[in-house]
């Protein structure tokens, strides 16, 4: 009992709500997710992974959802509505609307080798890596990787 209660929602697998509209049309206000923990501490996140993170530490109750787009050591740059990753444009489809604002990555922004940029799917209504207040997420805040909607019913399953 005590390994359920206590050590899986905190090392293993955790539930989290999302709270906003930056990752629709993926993810959408209220929508329940399960999050895994363990895969992040032995390999790294991959592009497009949905991840949560704590963009001012463990210690605080805030959390963000968002997608993966650069990866350590990588240069991003948004240019209009592109996004650059080491001056070759990314293919993605994930933008519920054009990117607007490029932030931090108006120009070449090299990440650290601990470091990821994320972006919320909802490009016009997302506060992520693009804004000096958030900027790239280092390994030691992300929580871990969105595997499975639970809820609504109508959506479970595993998003894109």
């Amino acid at each position: 009992m005590f390994l359920c209660v206590f050590i899986v929602p905190k090392y293993i697998v955790q539930r989290t709500i999302v709270k906003g509209t930056s990752m629709e049309n993926t993810l959408h206000n209220g929508d329940n997710l399960l999050v895994e923990k363990v895969s992040y501490l032995f390999s790294d996140p991959e592009r497009f992974d949905i991840v949560v993170f704590y963009p001012y530490g463990k210690d605080e109750e805030e959390y963000y959802v968002k997608r993966v787009i650069g990866l350590p050591g990588e240069t991003i740059q948004i240019i209009g509505s592109d996004i650059f990753i080491d001056g070759e444009k990314l293919d993605e489809n994930y933008g519920k609307e054009p990117i607007t604002y490029a932030g931090i990555a108006s120009s070449p922004y090299k990440l650290n080798d601990n470091e990821f940029f994320v972006i919320g799917d909802n490009r016009t209504a997302s506060f992520d890596s693009r804004y000096v207040e958030i900027g790239p997420v280092t390994r030691e805040k992300l929580s871990g990787q969105v595997i499975l909607r639970m809820y609504p019913f109508d959506d479970f399953g595993i998003p894109d």
